[in-house]
């Protein structure tokens, strides 16, 4: 990755002048609840929660860092899952705090909503839990020990399920400065698993990287010491480095070759914007913002504030230059964001957050300050950057013109829609109920499998919708071109919901979006075709929860009469080591191959049946998996190919 040029303006935080003893630590409340609601805390018992304890650790010291005192952050997954983290900043406070009479360090990890972020000396700006991070940990840990290095002495101090083990120990003296942590997560609590996934700690700490230029994490996998596994994470560019990595690792072509970056800060320095933003060839959105280095995948003010000012510089600057006439409209939010990636990053003193999962930025000055910094800096650029505003409104226009096309195909439905007086497609066969919370329609490819769907269903609350042939591949096209598509479209009339920016998913008519095709290449290409089109046109969907992946049996084993099914190769050698004598083996290669009743049986039973729920926990990730397998590039398609070969089941040759 390139670097960026060293001279474009960076906004500094500075260093926290004030005084980070022993009484800045403030106490409001408890620790007794953690235990007991661990969820309320660190949002599941599940694996997002067990990451989301080194998180919290994690974000302890970057605030250091933010703070002017620390440019080095170790995280280490040690041998039987038990978590490092080392920063080389002031060390925590082992004073006495006089409100408490125990050491501030001691504080800090036993009781809850204690933390230099309450009294305003300790800290500017920082993220985690409202200062609650440490503590929940500790609650939440079998054990967890502290070392701090002021620069004269090491302390230490153990902690057992939330309790003090061992007093504050004073162990030698020591030139070294900072705070190391070390805990294993109780599995009382994390029953599910202890396990940490290295990928989901990785993506987490390089995201943790670019916000914080210049701040160096190195992450360590020591659980097999045969295979030990680092990664290091600086980014002297900051976010605009993370544009540059978003588009190499989407491998898509940009509009624009430099990222466009703005930053500002107010006079008192307790709030910065920064702002880096790059057109691509695609035509998807891809708008990432952050509070305090908290991903705020709800958006907020932050949000708010660059749509409206992009939107409004954009139409100025065509205005003023003649992109658009007098009688023209003007360009609409989306047409402005199509092929957009950008990042907004905002650090406050005072950051308020909507809900405790903080998904939601609820400043309001904040909405202002990146109104006015986007105004301010993004006309000048584009004046002084003639040729490169040319090429972003090419693209921009264009997508106004495809969002014309796209209102007159709708018009021509709707209008279509009211003639034919049936509003629901013609093949699909609905269910009796009509409460979302129980229904469920299984959208199936050909008409014989639909025919067998059909007959096995149980008619009180499933639906069947057949498809046929190979449908519209929408990573390479816009709105306009899914209205009227005759693959397509009956999906959305069934749904209810509308699409793109009118879909609305409390006319959701099913609560389960089963897609039921084949095991074969072609099923699979038809499940990533429906997959492309749920993800970038009905987000939602996958967001929370409705889309399934039904699971078909691949072979039938006949013995004296007796059936059973096998959906794994695995499965079925394992079947057959049980079976004595002569059995009979079917490989179904189609849905279309199954009666009825079997396919009742086996796959929409809900008593018996097996089903796979799309969940997308990296939106990221997802959009760029979409864009390397559907798009229009072949060479990423075949590195995407190759490297994951080896992951591949049930491969059809």
């Amino acid at each position: 990755m390139s670097e960026m040029n060293e001279n474009i303006e960076m906004i500094e935080i500075s260093k926290v002048e004030s005084e980070y003893g022993a009484d800045e630590i403030q106490v409001l409340e408890g620790l007794e609840a953690v235990r007991k609601r661990p969820g309320m805390y660190i949002g599941s018992t599940g694996p997002r929660g067990l990451h989301h304890l080194v998180y919290e650790i994690v974000d302890n010291a970057i605030d250091e860092a933010l703070a002017g005192f620390c440019d080095k952050i170790d995280v280490s997954i040690l041998p039987g899952n038990i978590i490092r983290v080392f920063d080389n900043g002031r060390g925590i406070p082992v004073g006495i705090n006089q409100k408490m009479g125990i050491p501030a360090v001691t504080v800090v990890f036993t009781v809850l909503h204690a933390g230099g972020k309450f009294g305003g000396g300790g800290y500017k700006v920082s993220g985690g839990l409202h200062g609650v991070g440490a503590s929940v940990v500790n609650a939440l840990s079998e054990w967890l020990e502290v070392r701090v290095y002021d620069g004269e002495f090491e302390y230490f101090q153990r902690y057992e399920r939330g309790d003090i083990a061992t007093d504050l120990q004073k162990i030698g003296p020591t030139t070294k400065k900072g705070t190391e942590v070390l805990f294993k997560a109780d599995t009382q609590i994390f029953k599910e698993t202890d396990e940490y996934d290295f990928n989901t700690l990785k993506v987490r700490l390089r995201e943790q990287a670019f916000l914080n230029a210049g701040i160096h994490i190195e992450l360590r996998d020591e659980r097999d010491a045969e295979n030990l596994i680092q990664k290091n994470f600086l980014y002297e560019g900051g976010i605009r480095s993370f544009v540059e990595y978003i588009h190499q690792k989407r491998q898509i072509s940009v509009v624009n070759p430099e990222v466009i970056y703005f930053a500002s800060a107010n006079e008192d320095d307790s709030a910065a914007v920064e702002i880096a933003m790059q057109y691509n060839e695609s035509y998807n959105e891809l708008l990432l913002s952050f509070a305090n280095n908290i991903h705020t995948t709800d958006g907020g003010t932050h949000e708010e504030g660059f749509k409206r000012a992009l939107t409004r510089v954009m139409n100025d600057y065509a205005r003023k230059f003649g992109k658009l006439k007098d009688s023209d409209k003007n360009l609409s939010g989306e047409d402005v964001r199509e092929g957009l990636t950008a990042i907004i990053s905002v650090k406050l003193k005072e950051a308020q957050f909507e809900g405790q999962t903080k998904a939601k930025l609820g400043n309001t000055e904040i909405r202002t300050m990146v109104d006015k910094l986007i105004s301010d800096k993004l006309a000048v650029y584009l004046e002084e950057n003639p040729q490169i505003a040319k090429a972003i409104f090419d693209k921009t226009l264009a997508a106004a013109r495809a969002r014309e096309a796209a209102r007159k195909a709708r018009e021509s439905v709707r209008r279509k829609s009211a003639l034919e007086s049936a509003q629901l497609p013609g093949k699909l066969a609905d269910c009796q109920s009509r409460d979302p919370a129980e229904t469920e329609i299984y959208i199936v490819e050909g008409d014989s499998a639909g025919g067998s769907a059909k007959g096995g269903r149980d008619r009180k609350f499933q639906a069947i919708l057949p498809l046929w042939g190979k449908m519209l591949n929408v990573e390479k096209s816009r709105i306009d071109k899914v209205y009227g598509n005759d693959k397509l479209m009956p999906v959305v009339t069934a749904l209810g919901t509308g699409l793109g920016d009118e879909f609305d998913l409390t006319k959701l008519r099913y609560g389960r979006v089963i897609i039921m095709a084949d095991a074969d290449v072609d099923g699979s290409h038809i499940r990533t075709l429906l997959l492309t089109f749920f993800f970038r046109f009905m987000k939602p969907l996958v967001e929370e929860g409705h889309i399934y992946i039904a699971q078909p049996p691949l072979y039938r084993i006949t013995k004296n009469k007796e059936h059973k099914y096998a959906y794994s190769d695995e499965e079925r050698d394992i079947i057959l080591g049980g079976i004595e004598g002569k059995t009979e083996i079917q490989r179904y290669k189609g849905l279309g191959e199954m009666d009825s009743e079997q396919l009742w049986e086996t796959t929409m039973n809900p008593e018996s049946r097996t089903m796979l729920r799309v969940e997308m926990e990296d939106a990221e990730e997802a959009d760029r998996v979409f864009t390397i397998l559907m798009g229009d590039k072949v060479e990423p398609r075949r590195e995407f190919i190759e490297q994951n070969a080896k992951y591949v089941q049930n491969l059809d040759v």
